[in-house]
């Protein structure tokens, strides 16, 4: 009888984990804490449950790095993709999902498995576990509990660095004025699922921006703790007021950019906009495109109002702030994911550095292929570094710079530089091409 792999976490990593060691004919314990202990961002005790946006961003595996990441993840038979897929909301050229939906789901082929066994309870430190005969898997992602991180830090010798990430507030859909926002995607691109016009678009003149970034700026924030003052943002989830601090018309360039959109109700180009994206399968929620805020409720409410189409918004949940973890990668991981100083012990997930949902699960996918393929005394080779599963895994476990590393997203600038070609779509194209040929063949075992 093979001894099962256990598994810290019941996240996006822990379950996309648990599922491609089941898969493999491993069995598999998954601990997840909720619902005996919960955290502040989550809502629910579903697995994989998604507490910020509901995106997994673009699904075009053809000029998209995120988007070839889903290619290759569902080429390996990946359990989220799988839930995405399957229900996924109108987004534009985005993956967006119906996020109870998409977890329920998740949950109920975990638990239906034969293979794998679900202990919820909190784990507060390392297993002391045989080298020889034990393989566990951490990923317990950016929330972390405090007694586990500390055991983690204990083990790796080396200092957790750790960042803040902010949640975006979501609508009733039936409480926006569409005599003032109107259906749009950007460029009227139609993606999975979509028309076209998969987003709600409000737009504002000069005037309406100007006041509304003063009183983003000026409105009462959440107060830190005094242990959490110097730990910095992550640039890629960054609150929309910190943005609105680096100037008037950094919002104008980032969220609320008003290009590839029409207002149907105002002739001409407007000067800014907000969207927001179908949240549910119902179509009856919408969250904030890139309106993460660490605001203080009564101000979000507030603020937020301010923008023309939301003046009797209802709130289905209002944005938050929540401090995250992660290790610094290149010190303390191997080529596998596996803890230098432990090997028997794997991280997976946005603790390892990635940054996003799919980039997560990614992570726990490879590290549930590794751990598998370990404990049936087989050998799994990285893929390769000209796929966007190779790049990621090769940037965090040694290629990033370990004294400023920071979590990162799937990129083109992680893969090996193509100088064929005329640039921009061109380029992009050769990337993908060139990745799904390889990828193909570390599947197929060739390489």
């Amino acid at each position: 009888m093979m001894k099962p792999i256990s598994i810290i976490g019941g996240g996006l990593a822990g379950s996309e984990a648990a599922w491609q060691v089941a898969r493999a004919g491993v069995p598999v314990v998954l601990y997840e804490m909720r619902p005996v202990k919960g955290m502040e961002a989550h809502q629910t005790d579903s697995l994989a449950e998604l507490v910020c946006s509901n995106s997994l961003r673009s699904d075009d595996s053809d000029y998209n790095a995120v988007g070839l990441l889903h290619d290759e993840m569902r080429r390996c038979g990946s359990l989220i993709m799988t839930a995405a897929d399957e229900h996924q909301v109108p987004a534009g050229g985005a993956l967006a999902v119906d996020r109870h939906a998409f977890s329920a789901s998740v949950t109920r082929r975990l638990e239906e498995h034969p293979l794998i066994s679900i202990v919820r309870g909190e784990v507060t430190a390392l297993p002391e576990v045989s080298p020889e005969k034990d393989s566990v898997i951490i990923a317990t992602g950016p929330l972390t509990s405090g007694a586990l991180a500390e055991s983690i830090r204990a083990a790796t010798g080396v200092e957790a660095l750790s960042f803040f990430d902010a949640i975006a507030p979501i609508v009733h859909r039936e409480s926006i004025d569409m005599s003032k926002a109107w259906m749009q995607s950007r460029y009227d691109k139609v993606g999975p699922g979509g028309t076209g016009s998969d987003y709600i678009n409000c737009a504002m003149d000069k005037d309406q921006y100007e006041s509304f970034v003063r009183e983003l700026i000026a409105a009462p924030k959440t107060e830190f703790k005094e242990w959490e003052k110097n730990t910095p943002y992550f640039d890629g989830c960054l609150p929309i007021e910190v943005m609105a601090e680096r100037g008037v018309d950094t919002l104008r360039y980032g969220p609320m950019k008003p290009v590839g959109l029409t207002n149907p109700h105002v002739p001409g180009r407007s000067y800014a906009i907000v969207q927001l994206r179908q949240d549910n399968a119902l179509a009856t929620l919408y969250n904030l495109v890139g309106f993460q805020t660490k605001m203080k409720y009564a101000d979000q409410t507030r603020v937020f109002r301010m923008i023309p189409g939301l003046e009797n918004a209802e709130f289905a949940r209002l944005g938050g702030l929540h401090r995250n973890s992660f290790l610094n990668s290149p010190v303390v991981l191997d080529a596998q994911l596996r803890l230098k100083a432990r090997p028997h012990i794997r991280f997976a997930g946005q603790i390892t550095g990635v940054e996003g949902y799919v980039e997560s699960a990614a992570m726990g996918l490879m590290a549930g292929i590794f751990a598998a393929c370990e404990s049936k005394g087989e050998t799994r080779g990285h893929p390769p570094r000209t796929t966007s599963l190779g790049a990621l895994l090769a940037h965090i476990t040694g290629e990033a710079n370990a004294e400023t590393f920071q979590p990162m997203n799937v990129n083109f600038g992680l893969f090996p530089p193509i100088t064929e070609g005329r640039g921009g779509r061109d380029r992009k194209l050769l990337y993908t091409q060139r990745a799904k040929k390889d990828f193909g063949e570390w599947l197929a075992g060739a390489v």
